[in-house]
């Protein structure tokens, strides 16, 4: 771990702060009017860092929390708050951390050091995808073109924000929520058993 990326995990709860106080007015969108997708989640597979490719079909019946995330991020220390999520609800939860560069360069690394940084810093067991763009564009990662495309999954049109934007899909493939990176991935509202 750099100098930086030390001191931002230790100011970590200081940049949570605003949140606790504030709360996170507009930085939750929830299907409240519970439209379905048009476009199976489902039929989608997941590039992973370590070359395996990731069928979502087989996650049926599971929650899938997916989170753009950086390792140079003000936001990187909630690698630990979602593997904490993941080892609490495992058996119900799947999370896929999607590395991407897409917000001041704060994803330098490639997937191996990605890898190797997630699993020495923060334990991180839960799956990588291979590094890509997760914001709207010609070459967005197609799980983040579904995720932000409301013709695609049926309401949401909301791209992330900033590193660790966070997206809940049911167990029947329906886009329940997206939480902004200010809300703790600890947040009962974000895996709302």
């Amino acid at each position: 771990m750099s100098y930086r990326q030390s001191v931002l995990k230790a100011i970590y709860p200081l940049i949570m702060l605003p949140e606790k106080l504030f709360g996170s007015k507009n930085m939750i969108q929830q299907n409240t009017g519970n439209a379905i997708p048009k476009k199976n989640f489902y039929e989608m597979k997941i590039a992973l860092n370590n070359g395996d490719s990731l069928d979502l079909n087989q996650f049926k019946g599971k929650k899938i929390l997916l989170v753009n995330t950086a390792s140079d991020c003000g936001y990187t220390a909630q690698y630990a708050e979602l593997e904490k999520l993941y080892q609490t609800h495992k058996n119900k939860l799947v999370i896929i951390g999607f590395p991407a560069n897409d917000f001041k360069e704060q994803e330098k690394k490639d997937d191996a050091a990605i890898a190797e940084f997630c699993k020495i810093n923060y334990g991180v067991t839960f799956y990588l995808a291979k590094k890509s763009q997760v914001i709207k564009g010609a070459g967005q990662n197609p799980v983040f073109n579904w995720l932000s495309d409301r013709e695609k999954n049926g309401w949401c049109n909301q791209e992330p924000k900033w590193n660790f934007c966070k997206y809940l899909v049911d167990g029947n493939g329906v886009l329940t929520g997206f939480f902004a990176q200010s809300v703790s991935p600890l947040d009962p509202r974000v895996w709302g058993e």
